[in-house]
């Protein structure tokens, strides 16, 4: 991409003529019709191998996708809000087990669902506050809205709900109002995906001093100069950013955000931690070498070995499936875990998929997706468009696609 030369496959033991086959599969994806348009990454040994760009950013306004092509990368925002909080846990400014309430006095004592309806909810008392582990793994018993298997899960999306992406008011007022929804599971018991790591983006705000978004752009975006990365796409930039579609009848393009009229036009008063970042191939990439380096990038050191070590390994009791029920995530539950922040290769047998343990990953909403292998020092970037992200088995399809080019 713009910031890394790229190199011949073989010089970094892929085969060029194996990497094609992700050529013809995003071809064969984007000439469909069911996707506009794709960037796709393969970086090994610090070397870009593998930067393909075709399709469309915009389709009614026959805008060509770029390299430099500014996407919504949604849940891949939640990478760097758990650098964020723990490069303040690296200051000794809390601990994994320390209670959130010791920051968010609106969580402490919570209750937990056991039953009932909205109108009448059943609830206990919780076993033991949320911690920030709890937070950065998705066992706090926070949900998200969009799940429609409770009566939690539409005290979210009720008119005086919680929604971190639209929401008008303030951080502090949405988590606030989070505090007094009950808990869909006991913390620290079963993993939900939730807006966990919006909650650690107020802490953020709360720990530092400084509001949220502020905090991430000057420690996180800054120093790893991803400079097309944030939480609006300025004025001067805004005929790099892509349309965002999802699939109609018969797997039809819909546009669901146009890009000349988005909300992510304009700075918003609530920058959400779990979802709100744009970005491109490029920025991404440096992200992700970023943590192939153990938390350092062109002499810049954000975070000890030790800790990326930490966040980059299982913490759970066993592998999603045995903590969840499986609903909606970003990955599948079976083979694979979840550290500080990303899911982890467990066992990529039972996860049915080739793979290396302790790879981690995570993916957004409109399909993106990334992963880092340290074993293989290899890392893939995913940029698209297509809400919701369970529409194509496109990230499963890429993972073959780029393991199978191993040649070393």
């Amino acid at each position: 991409m713009d910031t890394l030369p790229l190199v011949t496959p073989e010089q970094v033991g892929l085969s060029a003529a194996r990497l094609d086959r992700v050529r013809t599969w995003m071809h064969q994806w984007v000439d469909s019709g069911k996707l506009a348009g794709m960037v796709t990454c393969v970086m090994r040994k610090g070397q870009l191998a593998f930067a393909e760009v075709y399709g469309k950013a915009d389709v009614a306004r026959d805008k060509p996708m770029r390299p430099d092509t500014i996407f919504r990368i949604y849940s891949m925002t939640k990478p760097l809000t758990s650098t964020a909080i723990m490069m303040l846990y690296e200051e000794g400014r809390f601990q994994l087990d320390d209670p959130i309430s010791k920051f968010i006095p609106a969580f402490a004592n919570p209750r937990v669902y056991v039953g009932g309806s909205r109108g009448k909810m059943e609830t206990v008392p919780a076993e033991r506050e949320i911690n920030f582990r709890d937070l950065l793994t998705h066992t706090s018993g926070l949900t998200y809205g969009f799940m429609e298997s409770t009566p939690v899960d539409a005290a979210y999306r009720a008119k005086d709900g919680v929604d971190f992406q639209t929401a008008d008011t303030s951080l502090k007022q949405v988590v606030e109002k989070l505090a007094t929804i009950p808990l869909i599971a006991q913390p620290g018991k079963a993993w939900n995906y939730s807006v966990a790591t919006d909650v650690l983006g107020y802490l953020v705000e709360v720990i530092s001093g400084q509001p949220f978004e502020k905090y991430l752009k000057e420690k996180v975006i800054d120093p790893l100069r991803m400079i097309d990365t944030d939480f609006h796409v300025p004025k001067e930039k805004h005929d790099r950013f892509a349309a965002n579609y999802s699939a109609g009848a018969g797997g039809k393009l819909d546009l669901i955000d146009d890009p000349t009229k988005s909300r992510y036009l304009a700075p918003r008063k609530v920058n959400s931690g779990g979802g709100g970042l744009v970005s491109t191939a490029a920025d991404y990439l440096r992200f992700c070498q970023f943590m192939l380096n153990k938390g350092e990038l062109d002499g810049v050191r954000l975070l000890g070995r030790k800790t990326v070590e930490l966040m980059t390994m299982n913490h759970l009791n066993g592998d999603m499936a045995d903590m969840g029920t499986p609903r909606f995530s970003e990955s599948t539950y079976t083979g694979i875990g979840f550290g500080l922040g990303f899911s982890v290769m467990i066992d990529p047998a039972k996860a049915y998929i080739a793979g290396t343990p302790g790879e981690f990953a995570w993916g957004g909403a409109a399909s993106t997706a990334f992963w880092i292998d340290p074993a293989e020092d290899m890392a893939v970037v995913l940029l698209t468009q297509l809400m919701p992200s369970s529409t194509y088995p496109i990230r499963r399809e890429l993972r073959v696609l780029t393991y199978q080019a191993i040649v070393d």
